[in-house]
């Protein structure tokens, strides 16, 4: 049975000021000091945390540069929580806040899921190369990554209470129930080209991951260690779960889903692929260094390929939220 979508207004009840909401906010905002701590030391010339040799030494103004980008995207983190928490938070555009927690989602998840995971392999004695120079003390590691993890918990906590305040109403009933208008022609057509569009990343990947060198630079293929195998499935899981959750809405696969599976799916994964994709793509077009460093076209191809898959799930499910967020309100009406 379809279930009302009737939409919840956005002047109803303010965002509660609640125990669990305070104490997420304070989480995300305090374990943000952290790395605000050492991108300021570095940005003043400190080298606190970075090794002799470190390749982070070569070149200060762009270490400079990159820092204070960094400053400013691990600020908005502090953003974010406010307006997650704050009355005032419900009135700000679908858009400009979607957007934002979105790219915050797509950086965070794969280090969620990876760090943890390097970890465990790095206690059976498989971690980096020890040949591969040294980029970091371990110390700032487990410091910034242990950071990042308590952010993306503590955001995805806030976010959730937060839309579950107002767009609750949007993932209600079951795949089952979604109207044809929803998910009609174009969807399934765009689902399928996602899908084909992972099948080059995917595969890449998946063999990186088994221990295949073949399209990786000489750099990269001398440096692989457990870290990098981890990285590898990581990406390989974020692809799978981008392209399930535009494909099982699509073509109605697991009736019986609530639509919150797919969605979550499609909107972490989407974001994991996109961001880090779009990331690796910029990192690659720098162009310096060694050139057994640099990517190879292949490398470029499934960095660029991953990103477009996530850009175009996204399109997917923004383009499915409106028209779903529409119906229900000439239901309303």
């Amino acid at each position: 049975m379809t279930q009302s979508l009737a939409p919840a207004s956005v002047d109803g009840p303010a965002v509660r000021p609640s125990r669990p909401r305070r104490v997420l906010r304070a989480v995300a905002v305090l374990s943000c000091v952290p790395y605000l701590g050492l991108k300021a030391a570095w940005i003043a010339g400190s080298r606190v945390g970075i090794p002799e040799g470190s390749p982070l030494l070569d070149d200060r103004l762009a270490m400079a540069v990159i820092n204070g980008v960094s400053v400013l995207l691990d600020s908005a983190v502090i953003v974010l929580a406010l307006v997650l928490t704050r009355p005032w938070g419900l009135r700000v555009p679908a858009w400009l806040l979607a957007f934002p927690v979105w790219v915050a989602t797509g950086l965070l998840a794969p280090i969620m899921a990876g760090f943890p995971a390097q970890l465990v392999v790095r206690a059976f004695g498989a971690g980096e190369s020890p040949g591969k120079e040294p980029f970091l003390d371990e110390w700032v590691f487990a410091v910034v990554y242990g950071g990042f993890i308590a952010q993306g918990l503590a955001l995805g906590g806030l976010f959730v209470l937060y839309a579950r305040d107002r767009w609750g109403y949007l993932w209600r009933g079951r795949v089952g129930d979604l109207a044809v208008g929803v998910l009609g022609p174009a969807h399934r057509a765009l689902a399928a080209l996602a899908a084909v569009l992972a099948l080059l990343p995917l595969t890449l990947h998946a063999m990186w991951a088994c221990g295949v060198t073949a399209g990786l630079s000489e750099g990269r293929a001398a440096d692989r260690g457990g870290d990098f195998y981890v990285l590898e499935a990581v990406f390989v899981v974020f692809l799978v779960a981008a392209v399930a959750g535009a494909v099982l809405p699509a073509f109605r696969r697991g009736r019986a889903l609530p639509v919150s599976v797919p969605l979550g799916l499609a909107w972490v994964g989407s974001g994991a692929v996109a961001c880090w994709g779009g990331w690796l793509s910029l990192a690659s077009l720098g162009g310096a260094g060694n050139i057994a460093d640099r990517p190879t076209p292949l490398m470029s191809l499934a960095y660029a390929g991953q990103m477009l898959v996530g850009l175009l799930v996204a399109a997917i499910g923004a383009y499915s939220f409106a028209e779903r967020s529409a119906r229900a309100g000439r239901r309303a009406a």
